[in-house]
């Protein structure tokens, strides 16, 4: 797994022209990332000594990039295990879904009022792509993090906006997307229409009830997803 992780940080270094203010910056940058990408998976556990020569670092910017990633929430001390990337628990499943229909709501409800004409036209565009798109459950959720940021941008909501960048970072720890389910992916792509059909038509409480619906039917598939993963395990 070192060896693993090691080739995809020096792929990370060579695609990044970021200077780091320091070595814990550039610690807790590249942790971060592995966590987002999935690389780092939840569960997984974390000591020091392996992440220090993973990142051919010493331990203390290590350690300070441990304690700001357990600040974020992307890990958890385990007692008798020491440092692990987060798993979300069914509770804390059902939190994240709950807080997500609210903000997701609420930026869908400022598109309809704030997009610009080239916003509105960028959406629509996003939404005639994804149905021409492959069957394939990553690239189609590759898309639909572009559609979700276009409406994000479109809401013209500096706050609105770092509370889902925040939002974002916990979901990453939800794991396999949910195109994965049978039948989301059709369901998700006529979602997204009836969405970009209420911003489009300047119309914030229909932006927002569709919206709203949309993240319920992704809740629902992710727990029909933990159901069947349970049940697998049995």
């Amino acid at each position: 797994m070192i060896d693993t992780i090691g080739q995809r940080v020096a792929a990370l270094r060579s695609r990044s022209a970021r200077q780091y203010a320091s070595r814990s910056e550039a610690a807790y940058d590249l942790l971060r990332t592995a966590v987002m990408d999935g690389l780092l998976k939840p569960g997984q556990r974390l000591r020091e000594v392996d992440v220090s020569a993973w990142l051919d670092m010493s331990r203390t910017p290590v350690r300070e990039a441990f304690r700001r990633l357990e600040r974020d929430g992307l890990i958890t001390f385990a007692p008798h295990r020491g440092m692990t990337v987060t798993e979300l628990d069914h509770g804390a499943v059902m939190e994240l879904y709950r807080m997500r229909e609210v903000l997701e709501g609420t930026a869908a409800s400022l598109a309809a009022q704030h997009a610009t004409e080239a916003e509105i036209a960028a959406l629509e565009d996003i939404v005639a792509r994804e149905a021409a798109l492959d069957a394939d459950s990553r690239v189609l959720a590759a898309h639909n993090v572009s559609f979700h940021n276009a409406i994000y941008a479109a809401a013209h909501n500096r706050y609105l906006l770092r509370s889902l960048n925040g939002l974002r970072d916990s979901m990453a720890l939800l794991g396999e997307t949910t195109y994965s389910v049978s039948g989301r992916i059709e369901a998700a792509v006529a979602e997204h229409r009836v969405v970009v059909s209420a911003i489009a038509g300047r119309d914030p409480a229909a932006a927002d009830t569709a919206m709203r619906a949309h993240m319920r039917g992704a809740q629902h598939a992710r727990l029909r997803q933990m159901h069947g993963k349970a049940a697998a395990a049995v």
